[in-house]
């Protein structure tokens, strides 16, 4: 399994969007620094999807994440190839039994198929968007996590990479 992490806010970022001419688009922008994170975790072979929204990108929310992972896959054994971000790499870390940890090469974002996931839901969730609330950011990005967790082979279609496969 690939796993990232990503932030997500009130503080908006517009972006092109199309309208029919001569109308010219209008779209406000967000300015709150509220923000929440995801975790995800994808297994490109077979699309699915493990995620958990939290309040914070700690250690303590990076193992709770794993705990996640390795009780919804009891049976398997999962090798999970992730970043190398300060969470994951304190010592303080608790690694399931069932779970061994990869580090991608720093700097290799465009390695983790975990990163065109958070395109798509940036793009089609969240584009142009101003939220009134931290609830109002939960529910879309909760409602577009398991969109794509309800559907495996768009997962597998997104991510499952001949390298990969």
């Amino acid at each position: 399994m690939f796993q990232d992490e990503a932030r997500f806010g009130r503080l908006s970022n517009p972006q092109r969007c199309w309208a029919p001419k001569p109308i010219r688009p209008l779209v406000t922008q967000g300015v709150v620094r509220e923000y929440l994170y995801a975790y995800a975790a994808i297994a490109p072979a077979d699309g699915r999807l493990d995620w958990l929204m939290v309040p914070s990108m700690q250690t303590s929310e990076a193992g709770n994440f794993l705990d996640l992972v390795a009780a919804k896959h009891p049976g398997e054994f999962v090798v999970m190839i992730w970043d190398g971000a300060p969470s994951h790499r304190s010592g303080e870390l608790h690694v399931p039994g069932n779970m061994a940890l990869v580090r991608l090469p720093p700097y290799a974002p465009e390695l983790n198929p975990v990163e065109h996931l958070w395109d798509e839901i940036r793009e089609k969730y969240f584009a142009n968007r101003v939220f009134a609330s931290l609830a109002a950011v939960s529910t879309q990005a909760t409602t577009a996590l398991a969109t794509w967790g309800a559907s495996p082979t768009a997962v597998q279609s997104l991510t499952g990479w001949p390298w990969i496969i």
